[in-house]
Order: C-alpha cells, then structure tokens, then sequence
C-alpha cells in the first residue's frame, strides 16, 4: 500500500476515511504501517521531547531507529528539556535526530532584545518554532506528532490523519487518554521528564510555561493569560504559505 492507492494528498475527505479504515489499528501498527507502507523514506517525527515524548520516540524506535525526529530548540527551552533529549537519544538509540533553531537573521531583526515573548507571543513563536520547522519538514510527504485528544478542549476532535497542503498529518496517540500514557511509560520503564514532577503535564519554553493546577487542561500552563493555546504549528499556518 503507498499514499498514491488513497489519493491523500490535499484531501481532508481522504484523510477522514484513511482514519476511519484505520480506526481499530493500536498506536504502534498504525505507526509501523505510516513509515514501512505508506511513506517510505518520505515521513518524519516531530517531537518536543516533552512531558510524555518517550511514549511515541519509543514506538517509533521499535518501528526503525533511522526514522528522521525534528526536534526544534527554540533558544527558550528548559535545561531539563534539553538532558532529556540527550537521555532518550541514547537509551533508545535513534540515530537521526534533528535539532532545528530559529534563524539569526531573524532573532537580530524581530527579536534583538529576546524579550518578543512578552510583547507578542504569536510571533516570537513564529520565528522561533514555526518558520524553523516549516523549512525543516520541507522535504517530506507527512510528519507525526504526539497530539492527544484530552489535552485541551481545542484537540478533542483531533482525527488520526489529517490533510495538510500537500503534506499528511499523523496523530498516532490521538485517542489516548493520560493513564494510557502512564501504563505505557511503566510497562517499558521509560525515564520521566524531570519537569513533570514539578507540576508540568506539558512543557515548552521557560517564559511561556507555567505550573498547572488541578482540574486544569494539561495545557493550561501554556502562554497562561495571554488568549493562546497553540504555538501555530498546528493550525494550518504551515500549509497556507509556509509549506508545512
């Protein structure tokens, strides 16, 4: 089976019935079936090596340990963020990650001071971690990402394939819910990110992420107080003029 026998590509209709004939598959085939089948050499993971990023690194590492992981450092990131990177690199022996960071031209002409974050978070995201990955995935026919569905209110319809551009979308984990992370992590004895103990379900840069309370989304600690939820990745702004 290849992309080509679904005519995925710019099809959101395509898309929904990929996911629909797919439904039943785990996690784990659905991914082995995305970078063996349907994208051979064409797809690629993109992992913040977040709060519950060893659950799909480790998945993908079963599947092949080649398989290209972008991993964009914004210049923001926690210390803890970068050594777990490090620690999941060699424990699980991915031999091509890709850390990305955001241009010099543009950090010297829009973001000079590094101060951009408090003045316009869209668009120190813009710079920092949208721009970087559009040219970082430019060379591939579909991407995965480690979205969930119960993370916040705006990903609860968040399907497991969607069409972007010309470019496809996996969301592999897009029905787990958080104790399934959990069990994951325990049954395979996976390190824990050093943040998540401190009240962190989900981490990004230091200026923009906060603690979350109880009863709160997982990412209710992202850019808390300023009426932002994404960083733009994952909003379609990728594919409407910035190929990806």
């Amino acid at each position: 089976m290849s992309v080509h026998d679904v005519t995925l590509f710019g099809d959101q209709v395509a898309a929904s019935r990929l996911g629909q004939r797919f439904a039943a598959m785990d996690a784990g085939a659905l991914l082995r079936l995305s970078v063996r089948d349907l994208f051979p050499g064409r797809i690629a993971l993109v992992s913040s090596f977040g709060a519950d990023s060893a659950v799909l690194l480790h998945m993908v590492a079963q599947v092949d340990k080649a398989t290209p992981v972008i991993f964009v450092d914004t210049g923001f990131l926690f210390p803890e963020t970068l050594a777990y990177r490090d620690e999941l690199v060699a424990l699980l022996g991915l031999t091509d990650v890709r850390a990305i960071q955001p241009s010099g031209e543009d950090l010297a002409a829009l973001d000079p001071d590094g101060f951009l974050w408090s003045t316009d978070p869209d668009a120190c995201c813009d710079i920092r971690k949208v721009k970087p990955l559009a040219g970082a995935i430019s060379g591939y026919d579909a991407w995965i990402t480690g979205r969930k569905r119960f993370q916040s209110g705006s990903r609860a319809a968040l399907p497991l394939f969607e069409a972007e551009g010309e470019r496809v979308k996996i969301n592999p984990l897009a029905g787990w819910d958080a104790s399934e992370l959990l069990r994951y992590l325990d049954a395979h004895d996976l390190p824990r990110h050093r943040m998540v103990a401190k009240g962190y379900p989900s981490i990004g840069c230091i200026p923009c992420t906060s603690p979350v309370k109880a009863g709160e989304d997982a990412r209710a600690g992202r850019w808390r107080g300023k009426g932002k939820t994404e960083c733009g990745i994952h909003l379609g702004i990728l594919s409407a003029g910035q190929d990806i």
